[in-house]
């Protein structure tokens, strides 16, 4: 019976002190430089990471996706918007993203506030910018298709205002 009880001891405190873990990493924020640099690129919700955990045990890395998360809410995400953005791809690497291609010639001038940047050997992302211009979130477009950077652009881009 004692031995029971002693298990259950042990089991209540692994269990305590891994919630504990999980709640003071998500505490933890890193740069958006740095999220980019371990594979987490935008937009992620914690409740995406809580579900990558159900399939991926690598507890440093559920750790970092944390760390690049933004808490779930219906309002946080879904509000906010940005000045423009920039979406960058190297060009000879563009023969392997036909969609993206194609929102480049047939779908890019309906958006006066992104520009087309290409750099070397930089796989397709979108560089989105505040209104001081300046680089706010970079988001990997790599498997995206061209209705989905379009309802993308659309939602989160503002406008083009008058005075440009």
């Amino acid at each position: 019976m004692l031995r029971n009880v002693s298990y259950y001891f042990v089991l209540i405190i692994v269990i305590i002190s891994s919630a504990t873990v999980i709640v003071s990493s998500s505490r933890e924020q890193l740069s958006s430089k740095q999220c980019e640099d371990l594979g987490f690129t935008g937009l992620a919700l914690c409740s995406d990471c809580n579900t990558f955990s159900e399939y991926v045990k690598d507890k440093e890395l559920i750790s970092d996706c944390l760390k690049c998360c933004t808490e779930d809410s219906d309002d946080s995400i879904s509000k906010i918007t940005y000045s423009g953005a920039i979406l960058e791809v190297c060009m000879r690497k563009l023969v392997f993203y036909p969609e993206i291609v194609g929102f480049i010639e047939e779908e890019k001038d309906k958006f006066p506030n992104v520009k087309v940047q290409y750099r070397f050997n930089s796989p397709p992302k979108l560089i989105m910018l505040d209104d001081e211009g300046q680089h706010r979130e970079t988001i990997r477009i790599d498997n995206w298709k061209r209705e989905h950077m379009l309802q993308f652009l659309r939602e989160k881009v503002k406008p083009n205002s008058a005075s440009s």
